[in-house]
């Protein structure tokens, strides 16, 4: 049985634009989506950087599928396939709507001396939402890096993708710059 109010592609017309449809169409085979934690698929054979892990971690997709995405977003060229590395807020909340995600500033300490920020495992202490994720940009060395938490995991390059305990990562001590709340974007 057919239903008349559904397009082709058995969405309803009424209620989803024609943009919006091709969005969803374009990831349909590949959305890995799960209520457990999704571990990173780096398919590019070579170094990946945080950003695109980051974002792989939250939306499920493979790392060459997010870099297609940032790459669209700074108008590369047809045909180029630069290595994406150094990605701004805008570029990971412009990428995570892509994907169906809202990015939103929970707190920044941009305005504190870098040794007045709170560290990352002080910042564990502190009550947040354990379902939702969390994208920290934290002092790593001299340059900033963006790292994953949700709950008490966190994911990032250092882990290569896969989900550990924060406790026992790499970052326990780095500062923080802002924090960033990541949830699904109800309105698709």
């Amino acid at each position: 049985m057919v239903n008349e109010g559904l397009t082709s592609s058995g969405h309803d017309s009424g209620t989803i634009t024609n943009s919006r449809i091709a969005l969803m169409d374009l990831f349909a085979q590949e959305t890995r989506l799960k209520s457990n934690l999704n571990d990173v698929r780096n398919d590019t054979g070579r170094v990946a950087f945080c950003g695109p892990y980051v974002l792989a971690a939250i939306t499920g997709y493979s790392i060459s599928k997010v870099e297609d995405v940032v790459r669209d977003l700074r108008e590369v060229p047809a045909g180029c396939r630069p290595i994406v590395k150094g990605t701004y807020t805008e570029e990971v909340a412009e990428a995570l709507s892509r994907f169906g995600f809202v990015m939103k500033p929970v707190s920044s300490f941009m305005h504190l001396t870098r040794k007045q920020r709170p560290t990352l495992w002080s910042w564990m202490q502190k009550p947040r939402n354990a379902w939702a994720h969390y994208i920290l940009a934290i002092h790593k060395g001299k340059e900033g890096h963006w790292i994953l938490i949700k709950g008490v995991k966190m994911c990032d390059t250092f882990t290569e993708g896969r989900w550990t305990f924060v406790c026992d990562g790499p970052h326990r001590g780095c500062r923080i710059m802002e924090v960033f709340e990541v949830k699904r974007d109800l309105d698709v």
